[in-house]
């Protein structure tokens, strides 16, 4: 990665094999100074004061580096920071390489998918910037998830977080006015009660299905409501329903509440139709006639079922659940609305679906996790659709700066840095330069990210710094 400005040039290097990283200046003057800085969100934000590196020109020489700079692996994340050059002179303009990345946290398609979903995460609030609220529970547990089958615990850190932040928020134990909403975030803290073992997350799992009960009624003969307005009952509110009271059942010893809850709503759902006859699951159902609305077949109504239908058969045995389970999975995943071109996708697309239309997708496959086998979509198709996206979405960039991983470098007027700095899990680095002479780098508060192994952002100039290129 490099830019240049006024004649100097800086590059920022990686030696992906052993995690490091160091900027370089060629053509410049005494006075010239370079440092790499690290980001946790992509370039949005770092600390201050966090150059790595941080080194100066000396006299008599044009050409100059930083020391290595090495990334060490913990858990939880201590700084943020991103790199910049000034050069000598009474100029204070900066020059900034583009955000970058090593391999570290990326060494396959699925860590190099979870370290790309960090970069969207925001440690102050605890969610995930760019999506909403529920959105962010989904994340989250294929945050979760991605620890379970990858092994990489280096993102653990933000259940915790995400759980300490929004205990209060909302309505309270993740509540909300939204059925649904609160069905997504109990489903949440039970994949990390099954991950850490940490019996806080099973307790606000129960208190949202507690909650969800609230607004079970008579109303068409039962089913929770979608919404606290109590205007329409849906698929999505009552698979989750189903899925989060079964799943409570399996993992609280001597529990009948849960699984009665669990095989109500099974008889409720079945009986209104909702599953057409191309054994597809509709959004909903119409309050005149309390039968199937006939509206759209999302493709996260026929996976959450699917995980309801996996949870009440572990907790009961019954073969049918299974039957009805096969049927689903084979219509959703060889339906030509759903899977155009070989890929899975939601019927909005074309015209555009919103911030909370596309990521639905993405819950369509999550009954993978749950492991039983008769109930699982042909593995095969996802992993064929999953590599035709793959292909079909991702930017063509430089070799060196697809992996997912990365750090930044800067130049200022400190003289060379005595230790070997070590950045942490996520950092992205970029370098820039600054006219020496200033008595301070010029900040800015956004950088230029470029992303994981197989997506990336689109650039964004880099307020602040001039003459930047990749």
């Amino acid at each position: 990665m490099t830019a240049s400005i006024y004649s100097r040039g800086i590059a920022l290097h990686f030696d992906d094999t052993d995690a490091m990283g160091w900027a370089s200046i060629t053509n410049g003057s005494p006075g010239d100074e370079v440092w790499l800085d690290r980001s946790f969100d992509g370039g949005r934000t770092w600390s201050s004061g966090s150059k790595l590196g941080d080194t100066t020109v000396p006299a008599g020489q044009g050409g100059w580096r930083t020391p290595d700079v090495q990334r060490r692996r913990l858990e939880r994340p201590r700084r943020r920071r991103p790199a910049r050059l000034r050069q000598g002179g009474d100029r204070a303009e900066i020059a900034c390489t583009p955000w970058a990345r090593t391999t570290w946290n990326a060494g396959s398609r699925s860590t190099a998918a979870a370290t790309a979903l960090m970069q969207s995460y925001n440690l102050g609030t605890g969610l995930f910037d760019t999506t909403g609220w529920w959105n962010s529970a989904n994340a989250l547990t294929a945050l979760i998830d991605n620890v379970r089958v990858t092994g990489m615990g280096s993102y653990k850190y933000a259940i915790g977080n995400t759980y300490d932040r929004n205990i209060g928020a909302q309505g309270g134990n993740f509540t909300n006015d939204y059925i649904d909403d609160t069905g997504w975030w109990g489903l949440a803290w039970v994949d990390a009660y099954d991950l850490t073992g940490d019996s806080r997350y099973l307790n606000t799992a129960r208190a949202d299905a507690d909650y969800m009960a609230r607004y079970w009624d008579s109303t068409c003969g039962g089913g929770v409501w979608w919404s606290t307005a109590k205007t329409y009952k849906n698929a999505i509110a009552n698979s989750l329903y189903l899925e989060l009271n079964a799943a409570l059942h399996n993992r609280i010893a001597g529990d009948s509440t849960y699984l009665g809850r669990a095989n109500a709503e099974w008889s409720w759902f079945k009986g209104t139709g909702m599953i057409n006859g191309s054994h597809l699951v509709n959004d909903g159902i119409n309050l005149s006639t309390c039968g199937n609305n006939g509206d759209t077949t999302w493709s996260y109504n026929q996976g959450v079922l699917l995980g309801g239908l996996s949870e009440l058969y572990r907790a009961t045995g019954d073969s049918s659940l299974l039957t009805t389970g096969r049927q689903i999975g084979d219509a959703s995943t060889t339906s030509t609305a759903l899977n155009s071109g070989g890929i899975l996708r939601e019927p909005c697309e074309a015209s555009g679906c919103g911030v909370t239309g596309r990521p639905s997708r993405g819950v369509r496959p999550r009954p993978e996790r749950l492991q039983l086998p008769p109930v699982r979509p042909p593995l095969h198709h996802l992993h064929q659709a999953s590599g035709r996206h793959r292909l079909r979405e991702r930017p063509q960039l430089p070799r060196r700066v697809r992996p997912a991983l990365g750090r930044a470098a800067r130049l200022d007027r400190r003289g060379p840095a005595a230790e070997r700095a070590r950045p942490d899990e996520r950092g992205e680095l970029t370098v820039r330069h600054i006219r020496a002479g200033h008595p301070s780098p010029v900040r800015s508060r956004r950088g230029l990210a470029i992303r994981k192994a197989y997506a990336a952002a689109p650039p964004r100039p880099y307020p602040g710094c001039r003459g930047g290129s990749a």
